[in-house]
């Protein structure tokens, strides 16, 4: 089975190791968009014999980072139509997941499947990890984060269209729409690695809205206090849950209708 998978970087290098140690056994081309990274990101790009490296193209819209790296991953994996049988779309910070993934979308793709959105998980830890590491086997705990529940794997060839919002965390895919029957696959999503870390990030990702950015609140948490900061991660840590033993039974840590019921294979997709 041939995934291609689509993402972009900066200044990720401290995360690129994990990144690379949970998708190489599955990924068989990696085609990355780095935004002018500074910290030894790119080198270990290059360094990656998988990996086609790219510099991110003149924004789109001037006033908008977001609405302009969205721009990008809306139309980029077009490129693997008539190639790739799965593209993921992604971030460098997101790990999807499931305990056999080759078996499950070879499954999905028996069942005429075309696009599997995964159940969010908001990782958090005190410390950041140490190398080395799987993180999806390490014993770090994840809160159930419907914000994070977003399509990240569909086929190239059946979806016209993706149709993305701002953060990827909605779509709106057109063309032959199929979604698995009942949902297995988890986003675990490792930004809230470490408190201070996690601060010194947002304060550094602020630097880098645009106008447009944020008079529409895109990435208003890189605004946050300290504070601010502290209250959210104590909401997150109030709901922390041993993630590998809810992979079992999804449908209860994600209760609620999901955007793309309707798609369902047991109904026929969208066709």
């Amino acid at each position: 089975m041939h995934i291609d998978l689509y993402t972009r970087c900066w200044n990720d290098a401290e995360m690129l190791e994990f990144f690379f140690r949970h998708y190489d056994r599955m990924v068989a081309r990696y085609f990355v968009y780095d935004d002018g990274s500074t910290d030894g990101s790119q080198e270990i790009l290059q360094a990656h014999p998988k990996v086609e490296l790219r510099r991110m193209p003149d924004y789109s819209d001037p006033q908008s980072r977001v609405a302009s790296n969205l721009s990008v991953l809306e139309t980029c994996w077009t490129e693997s139509r008539g190639t790739a049988d799965w593209v993921i779309v992604t971030d460098i910070d997101e790990h999807l997941h499931h305990a056999d993934f080759a078996a499950y979308l070879a499954g999905c793709k028996a069942q005429g499947v075309t696009i599997v959105p995964a159940l969010g998980f908001q990782m958090l830890t005190d410390a950041f990890p140490g190398g080395g590491q799987w993180l999806c086997e390490t014993p770090i705990r994840g809160a159930p984060w419907p914000m994070m529940n977003k399509l990240s794997i569909f086929a190239p060839d059946e979806i016209e269209a993706v149709n993305f919002q701002p953060g990827r965390h909605m779509a709106a895919p057109t063309g032959r729409v199929v979604a698995p029957p009942c949902d297995e696959l988890m986003l675990l999503h490792y930004r809230y690695l470490g408190f201070e870390r996690t601060l010194a990030r947002h304060e550094n990702y602020l630097k880098r809205q645009r106008q447009k950015d944020l008079a529409m609140g895109w990435g208003e948490q890189y605004s946050w206090s300290s504070d601010r900061l502290r209250e959210e991660w104590d909401r997150i840590v109030a709901r922390l849950v041993d993630v590998p033993n809810c992979a079992s039974d999804l449908k209860s840590t994600h209760p609620g209708v999901r955007w793309w019921e309707p798609f369902r294979a047991a109904r026929s997709g969208g066709e």
